[in-house]
């Protein structure tokens, strides 16, 4: 599920069942990830490396 809010694309988790999770928008050069259930609220900033390196430990060590 996609959502248009600010201009941007945010990206629903494919692993959530509730929507309870975390979207995910891809700015030019930046990674946006907030909670799905506070929509309104405050917003991570993430470097596209790090977002990178976060994905790659949540599927492998987590």
């Amino acid at each position: 599920m996609r959502q248009h809010d600010d201009g941007l694309i945010w990206q629903l988790s494919s692993y959530t069942d509730s929507g309870a999770c975390v979207e995910v928008a891809r700015p030019p050069g930046a990674i946006l990830v907030r909670d799905s259930k506070r929509r309104e609220g405050p917003r991570v900033q993430l470097q596209p490396a790090a977002w990178s390196a976060l994905v790659d430990w949540a599927k492998h060590d987590a």
